[in-house]
């Protein structure tokens, strides 16, 4: 793979997709997140040797692990070169818990569901759209999102559970829990 262009090429067309849903999250826009991808698989491509195998059997999901790390990354850097972050690492704002976000069955009322949560999502300051994104999509823990920030552990659960509570300002539950609608 090192320095093949034909594997590499098989590679990026095979999981730019992914890239770009991962990078999209933390982006404004198709375009920035597609800059965002691009620099993520530069830096794939270029330190692709120091991925590990330490599982033959689960090998694509441990590239895809790895690939995600790096996508975000990407595009939190490329946040902060585009001037998206102020210069103390967190997020310049312009204006429930979702553990299993990623694990919606593909029946049409949940499809719909969670394209509805996604366009909330976005609605989000990019500051807790950040944060949320990281800790409850991405699971990182709040020390982690400290460092990748270099903002405080506090600062992360503060705006975790600021966006938290302007999600559930718009979800109508059953009595179950279960999400039924936005208002």
């Amino acid at each position: 793979m090192d320095n093949d262009p034909k594997c590499q090429k098989i590679l990026y067309d095979r999981y730019l997709p992914y890239a770009l849903r991962i990078s999209y999250r933390y982006v404004h826009s198709f375009e920035n997140a597609a800059h965002a991808a691009n620099d993520a698989f530069v830096k794939i491509f270029k330190n692709f040797k120091k991925f590990e195998i330490r599982d033959y059997a689960h090998v694509e999901t441990m590239l895809l692990g790895w690939i995600k790390r790096i996508v975000i990354n990407a595009s939190i850097d490329f946040m902060g070169r585009e001037n998206l972050m102020s210069t103390n690492g967190t997020v310049r704002t312009d204006n429930v818990e979702y553990r299993n976000i990623n694990n919606i069955n593909n029946n049409g009322e949940n499809q719909l569901v969670y394209k509805e949560l996604i366009a909330l999502i976005r609605k989000l300051s990019p500051a807790y759209k950040l944060v949320f994104n990281l800790y409850v999509i991405d699971g990182y823990t709040h020390q982690e999102i400290s460092n990748m920030l270099g903002i405080s552990v506090g600062t992360s659960k503060s705006n975790l559970s600021k966006a938290r509570a302007f999600l559930q300002r718009y979800l109508v539950k059953d009595d179950k829990g279960n999400i039924l609608c936005f208002t």
